[in-house]
């Protein structure tokens, strides 16, 4: 298709716009046709994190992928080829989380009794349910990604080139099998790292119990250890005392008994300890309390533990901030418990502790009591048996912060597993150094969020006892000393016999064997299924079946030019490319990274489904456009990693503050090229290699967007791309308030058909230099414009593939469009008319109410020279009718004042502020002029110098002239401005007017720029005389605005054709106002 012609008159819907823009993009098929187009250019290369199809996207998802488009378009434009696949996250808790809950799979002995065969299909069946809708949402968004040739985590490319990277690891020494106090979630039955379990912490309402533990050797006598998981103290072992502290033996005369706490923690046992009823009977350090024999609280496992548990060990690890300064310890649930018991010789390392747990977190059999209960319903019971035996001396809650499973929303518990673990410690100088020499955007968040957390890398567990995943490739013995890691397809058909192999899920290959070389039998495969963080952490080489495939293509392309995900994936996707790429090539896996921050509801919380507290994002796309979602979305403090509260009101305002104004820019040139041709019977061609204009508006304005051209593409350079929208504004202001504003008479065609030409042609540019400049950030708009530019240009063979705006190189900047001296001019005319307009303002004097004169005064000749030329624009657009150029103070009675800085000042002055505040009002205009050489004063008997006061020129009025004139200057241009109105100015305001309402008139019907149109009006029998004799004594201006006068409606013939009629106000006087066909 081929884009019809831009109808200037009809309304313009964004978004039914963009449907256009995709239809047209699909016929040329833009986005391939773009690849074929820079084939053999440099590559550039992007790695996309995957994410999982199984829920919608939402405006996270559309921010990073605003981000990642514009990175990967702005990349092609300027000159390299830049493939860009879709990948999806297909494993893992996400998956099985949702089969559990439709199945209602509450454990492993539930997906044995399924079959792990079936399990896995159901999950297959639900990896890919929501994959058209994200292809619908990407591609609505205008985001050019290549869905057709994906990847899946799922796929077996993908799955054995994970298996080859952990074989690399493992024949490097850097995989290990250890015991390992984990975060584990009962909800999904796994262990979980480090960095997920720091994904969602809940304040929540916990138990908060101090109990009693009797000393063996003195049984009257009781050690205070507080907790908030009573469900732990089943499991206890040991109670840990800091070796530094001092702790107390009290006599409780309530209670009657004897405690042994922290000195300083007594709050914990009495509301008021000032007030208690207690006794103090000794003190010890905590080093003298080490082997300190108790009485049990349970005898679940005395007989397995008692001769090496159920004694004080001591650790610095114990804080005096809150409890007893006795900590109870549960080996299995704590890591610092497992740490210190195996030090203190309560475990061996390969000892497993007490853990009567199942995998839900349900209390087995060994504790007979609480049998079948979760851990966390079982706090209850626990707290009402220890009370019976005596033991509860303090029951209370505590409100805190605790994690809970972010896929499954359960609380996570710490809990003892074997697991695999992969090296990090040994690393850690290497992952910062490669860090380190990467962009970050915002750099501070590479520097201290992501490199403190590296700093403190702990090994990471990579193994989950799940199902629905790539299986961890470790073939062992029965006693776990034979370990075979398969690195390939090949290696396992070629060591087990088997061959055929085109799936390696669990349910495909675990019931293959191995052959033992240590005369050990067979070896099977370890139950494992990797962590899916490895998965998504491998996908740089993964998604090309790298070593097996592209071995030159990945290693040509690696690292990455750029990768960009929110700064949640600093403790997730970031962190595992990281630790791989370190592992397996020696370098950091990106060279420039995006980090942004999180999106969340208009009133600062977490969007929520639930809450339905945040608009769905296809409405908004198809209420205002994918192009005002991206502008809002990546101009905002999202892109420096700080959070976004997504406001509806936020996009609308890009569509009236930014689009508007450019389509109607757009607009306005179509209509007067149309004019131009019909006042001149020639066709508007744009020629791009016309000599520089003479003009000073025309050169002003093709430097700024030179200006635009050369900063996006130092700030695409270096990532930052929250700088340039802000700079598309303020040159949208520029084209549209000042340029378009003070040429409409050129464009108009008052100079003559070559100004108009000349006007015509920088205009042009101007908008053509915005959609190539901009066709990254607004793909849509840009096209949009482009198809109707293009008719303007003309045809070049040696230009290429011009179909799209998207197929156009980024503009090279032109620095002889350069001219310091031409911009220092529009800034100084600009400042003269902002401070006459704010003039108007504050005297409530319209700018269409003719004023008599302006004085414009400057000290320097030069700064009068700069704007001299440009008087005519000035006039025009303060609507003067006279402006006076000097650099004469005393002709144009200039003073000089000083105004200080009072907050500052009297820090330095003190006392003698106030002599100072009273005094410097009526200092001599000459004196403070001196000031601006000297750098010294004396006021009031003080000396002030440079930086005490800021010295202001201003204009005096003369006496009795405060309501004739009114003065004001920026401390470098003075104006002084005539705010009388004069009765033979007001005729010309009120033909201004009725202009305007005609012109406004016009627009409304619907009409062009060529479109002759006669003019009636009817006033009310005896008003409307003023109007009348400002149409007869200003002629001239409306024939030549309106082209022609209007007339009484009587004189209208019948044959003539009324367009429309209204009713209008000028002046209080109201009128009907109608065009007709000639």
């Amino acid at each position: 298709m081929s884009f019809a012609p831009h109808d200037v008159s009809a309304s313009f819907d964004f978004s039914k716009e963009e449907t256009k823009v995709l239809a047209f993009w699909k016929e040329i098929d833009a986005f391939q046709t773009s690849l074929k187009l820079s084939e053999g250019k440099p590559e550039f290369t992007f790695y996309d994190g995957p994410p999982f199809a199984t829920g919608l996207p939402h405006y996270g998802h559309l921010l990073a992928g605003t981000i990642k488009d514009i990175v990967t378009r702005h990349a092609h434009v300027s000159g390299y080829h830049v493939s860009r696949r879709f990948g999806w996250d297909t494993h893992g808790l996400p998956v099985e989380h949702e089969i559990d809950k439709r199945l209602g799979i509450t454990g492993k002995e539930d997906v044995m009794k399924m079959g792990i065969d079936k399990y896995n299909e159901e999950c297959r069946k639900i990896v890919m349910r929501y994959s058209s809708e994200w292809r619908q949402t990407v591609e609505r968004m205008g985001r050019w990604i290549d869905f057709d040739n994906d990847y899946k985590t799922l796929n077996l490319p993908f799955m054995e080139s994970v298996w080859w990277a952990f074989s690399e690891l493992f024949k490097n020494g850097m995989v290990y099998r250890g015991l390992r106090v984990m975060p584990y979630s009962t909800g999904c039955t796994t262990p979980l790292s480090n960095f997920e379990a720091g994904q969602a912490y809940q304040d929540v309402n916990d138990p908060a119990v101090t109990v009693a533990f009797p000393l063996v050797d003195d049984p009257s006598t009781s050690l205070l250890a507080w907790t908030t998981t009573p469900w732990t103290l089943p499991s206890n072992l040991a109670l840990c005392v800091h070796p530094d502290y001092t702790y107390i033996k009290i006599h409780d005369a309530e209670r009657n008994q004897t405690f042994i706490i922290h000195e300083g923690l007594l709050k914990t046992l009495y509301k008021d300890p000032k007030k208690a009823k207690y006794k103090k009977l000794g003190q010890f350090q905590g080093s003298d309390m080490k082997g300190w024999r108790y009485v049990p609280l349970f005898e679940y496992f005395t007989d397995q533990f008692e001769d090496k548990a159920f004694r004080v060990v001591v650790d610095t690890y114990v804080t005096d901030a809150d409890g007893t300064g006795i900590v109870h310890q549960a080996p299995a649930f704590g890591e610092d418990d497992h740490r210190i018991a195996i030090a203190n010789g309560v475990l061996r390392p390969d000892e497993m502790p007490p853990c009567p747990i199942d995998d839900r977190g349900i209390f087995t059999k060994e504790v007979p009591d609480f049998a079948g209960l979760h851990v966390k319903a079982a706090d209850s019971p626990i707290q009402k048996v220890l009370k019976a035996k005596g033991r509860l001396v303090v029951q209370s809650t505590l409100n805190h912060s605790y994690p809970f499973c972010w896929r499954s929303g359960t609380p996570l518990i710490y809990r003892a597993i074997p697991v695999w673990f992969v090296r990090v410690t040994p690393i850690v100088e290497e992952l910062v150094a490669n860090n380190e020499g990467t962009r970050w955007v915002p750099q501070n968040v590479g520097e201290n969020r992501f490199g403190n957390w590296l700093a403190n890398a702990r090994d990471w567990n990579v193994s989950r006892n799940r199902y629905w995943g790539t299986p961890m490739p470790l073939w062992v013995s029965d006693d776990m000393e034979e370990i075979v890691c398969i690195g390939s397809v090949e290696e396992l058909e070629r060591l087990s016999g088997a061959t055929g192999i085109n799936d390696i899920h669990r349910d495909k290959i675990d019931h293959i064997t191995i052959p033992s070389q240590k005369g050990k039998g067979v070896l099977r495969r370890v139950e494992e299924v990797f962590d899916c963080w490895f998965e998504s952490g491998s996908m740089p080489y993964a998604q090309q079946h790298y070593p097996f495939e592209n071995k030159e293509l990945f290693e040509r392309t690696h690292p990455a030019d750029f990768v960009s995900e929110g700064i949640d994936q600093t403790r997730g996707w970031f962190y595992t490319l990281l630790v791989l790429s370190t592992h397996l090539f020696g370098k950091a896996p990106w060279k420039n990274l995006i980090v942004t921050g999180l999106v969340l509801a208009a009133d600062g919380k977490k969007m929520s489904k639930s809450l339905r507290n945040y608009p769905d994002p296809n409405i908004i796309i198809d209420k205002y456009g994918a192009d005002a979602t991206r502008m809002f979305l990546v101009n905002s403090p999202i892109v420096r990693g700080d959070n976004l509260r997504f406001r509806e009101e936020g996009v609308r305002e890009v569509i009236a503050r930014v689009l508007l104004p450019w389509l109607n820019s757009f607009r306005f040139f179509l209509g007067h090229v149309a004019l131009f041709k019909k006042v001149n019977g020639i066709d508007f061609i744009y020629n791009a290699h016309a000599p520089l204009p003479n003009n000073v508006m025309d050169r002003w304005i093709l430097a700024r967007c030179q200006s635009l051209i050369k900063l996006v593409r130092e700030e695409m350079a270096a990532y930052r791309l929250y700088t340039i929208i802000p700079r598309l504004l303020d040159l949208i202001d520029e084209l549209t308030n000042w340029y378009i504003r003070f040429n409409r008479k050129r464009l108009k065609g008052e100079d003559g058909k070559e100004n108009t030409n000349l006007a015509l042609n920088t205009l042009f540019e101007a908008l053509l230099t915005l959609c190539r400049t901009m066709s990254s950030y607004t793909p849509f708009i840009t096209e949009n414009l482009y198809q109707s530019l293009r008719s303007f240009i003309p045809e070049d063979p040696s230009a290429g593939d011009t179909r799209s705006v998207h197929f156009l190189c980024f503009p090279e900047v032109k620095e002889e469009y350069f001219d310091v001296d031409i911009e220092r001019q529009v800034q100084r005319m600009r400042a003269v008319i902002e401070l006459s307009r704010n003039i108007r303002e504050r005297n409530n004097l319209s700018l269409k109410v003719p004023l008599k004169e302006l004085l414009v005064f400057h000290p320097d000749q030069e700064y009068i020279a700069d704007i001299k030329p440009l008087e005519r624009y000035i006039q025009s657009e303060l609507n003067v009718r006279d402006i006076t150029f000097s650099s004469d103070e005393t002709l144009s009675g200039v003073r000089y004042r000083a105004v200080a800085d009072w907050a500052v000042l009297g820090r330095k002055l003190r006392k003698d502020l106030g002599r100072v505040k009273n005094a410097l009002p009526n200092v001599a205009s000459d004196a403070v002029k001196n000031f601006i050489t000297t750098g010294s004063i004396v006021v009031d008997g003080i000396e002030l110098v440079t930086g005490d006061i800021t010295v202001q020129r201003c204009l005096e009025l003369p006496a009795g002239s405060e309501g004739l004139y009114a003065t004001h200057t920026d401390n470098d241009v003075v104006v002084r401005l005539d705010i009388q109105i004069h009765p033979d100015l007001q005729g010309e305001w009120l033909a201004r007017e009725l202009t305007n309402r005609v012109q406004k008139l016009r627009k409304k019907a619907g009409l062009q720029a060529i479109d002759d149109i006669n003019v009636f009006y009817r006033f009310e029998e005896g008003s409307g005389n003023e109007l009348l004799a400002a149409i007869k004594g200003n002629t001239e201006i409306i024939t030549r605005t309106v082209g022609g006068l209007p007339v009484d409606v009587k004189e209208r013939k019948e044959t003539s054709e009324v367009l429309i009629e209204e009713e209008q106000e000028v002046a209080d006087v109201k009128f009907m106002l109608y065009l007709a066909r000639p």
